[in-house]
């Protein structure tokens, strides 16, 4: 069954919530982050991107940038502008997007977890990538940006969640992408002790929704701590680290795309022929065409839109991975034809994240940057959890989770 435990967060003063609040390091670049953060010296970016700090910098991977992310935060505290909770508390994170509204729980779940498999993950994890989110814990001594999971629904958690959200939160504020946070403390002792009974005894098991390089990041730091301690008794913070829990029937996948820079060699009009070996191809014009259901794969090639179906027979629905899209589209369109191989490493496929929209792919293709684009119906929650229960991985750039978690509402001390 699932640890999870309160924390002191270290959070912003309530006035300074929204200017402190930033998008995950991940999804935005550095030029991108300076922009973004441009006359704002409270945004957590500062913190989690402070390369940004630091003109000049072309490594973002250097000491001098992990060392400025800790003096930018201890800043931030020393001037008021964060402050740490004086007892350990659960915290309700909401967020609204669309006209849904989704409802976590922040707190602190166990590398123990991670180790045992009770929090479950459904992506590989890039070497380069964990050792960078590794360092700026070791560095910094924070767990500087919450992981994102799921659980298994429970009413009586339900229950808890909806008494503390009738009333008025401590953070409420929409952003300029149009997505409402609010933010609750649960510091009542009996609510406290009871939420982390619950998870011990009804939640048999956790999923990483998004952050699967944070969690590993903080669970291998937590290991090495916990070698280096000679007096190391399993109490210490570094046994934990920060996640927002949501119920998954409360989640949002969308689709996540690829774009193509070239048809190996071949002529549009031969590249759509190898197509109708294994699909129905439908030209649907100059409007953009969205796919339809699971299984319909929409394309922009030489500025039309194109329905793409598979033929019957062609993938496993039977089979957690084969009935993917994602594989789908590699089985029959990126290995056989294109010879694109292995997602991760290949310089001739990249991933577009279905909120920037149909228009960017477009946009990509027509700019001559890539020569085609694909859209994909978007992954379930269902078919998420199946993976991760039957030990399996999902292929790269499978989800896109929206909207995405905002940094420097609540970061976790390590001491």
């Amino acid at each position: 069954m699932a640890i999870i435990k309160p924390f002191r967060a270290i959070r912003p003063k309530k006035e300074l919530a929204k200017d402190v609040a930033s998008r995950p390091y991940d999804v935005l670049n550095s030029e991108e982050a300076k922009l973004e953060a441009q006359g704002n010296p409270y945004s957590f970016l500062h913190v989690t991107k402070s390369e940004i700090d630091l003109p000049g910098v072309t490594d973002i991977h250097t000491a001098v940038v992990y060392n400025k992310a800790k003096s930018n935060l201890q800043e931030m505290i020393a001037k008021g502008w964060l402050f740490q909770e004086s007892k350990a508390c659960y915290y309700i994170y909401a967020q609204k997007m669309w006209g849904k509204t989704q409802y976590g729980i922040v707190g602190c779940a166990a590398v123990e977890d991670y180790l045992n498999n009770i929090i479950k993950k459904h992506e590989l994890t890039r070497p380069d990538k964990e050792e960078d989110r590794k360092e700026h814990i070791r560095v910094t001594n924070v767990n500087a940006e919450p992981v994102f999971f799921a659980y298994p629904d429970n009413k009586e958690l339900d229950g808890i969640v909806a008494r503390y959200t009738a009333n008025a939160a401590e953070y409420d504020f929409t952003l300029s992408d149009g997505v409402g946070h609010q933010l609750w403390v649960i510091n009542n002792d009996a609510d406290i002790a009871r939420i982390e009974e619950i998870f011990r005894k009804d939640i048999p098991f956790t999923y990483v929704a998004d952050g699967h390089h944070r969690t590993a990041a903080a669970a291998h730091v937590g290991e090495e701590r916990k070698e280096k301690n000679a007096n190391h008794t399993g109490k210490e913070e570094y046994n934990y680290f920060m996640a927002v829990h949501f119920p998954a029937s409360q989640l949002t996948i969308i689709d996540y795309n690829r774009v193509i820079q070239d048809l190996n060699g071949l002529s549009e009009t031969e590249f759509i022929e190898k197509l109708k070996k294994s699909f129905t191809v439908e030209d649907k014009g100059t409007t953009e065409y969205k796919p339809a259901k699971l299984h319909n794969f929409s394309m922009y090639l030489g500025g039309r839109w194109y329905s793409l179906t598979p033929n019957a027979g062609l993938y496993d629905d039977n089979h957690p991975i084969e009935c993917l899209d994602v594989t789908i589209l590699s089985n029959l369109v990126l290995t056989p034809i294109l010879d694109i191989v292995d997602l991760r490493k290949s310089t001739r496929i990249d991933f577009v994240g279905g909120i920037r929209g149909l228009g960017e792919l477009k946009k990509r293709v027509d700019s001559g940057e890539m020569v085609a684009a694909f859209a994909l119906y978007p992954v379930s929650m269902k078919q998420l959890i199946d993976i991760a229960d039957t030990g399996n991985i999902m292929p790269p750039k499978t989800t896109w989770f929206e909207p995405k978690l905002r940094s420097g509402l609540f970061v976790h001390d390590l001491e």
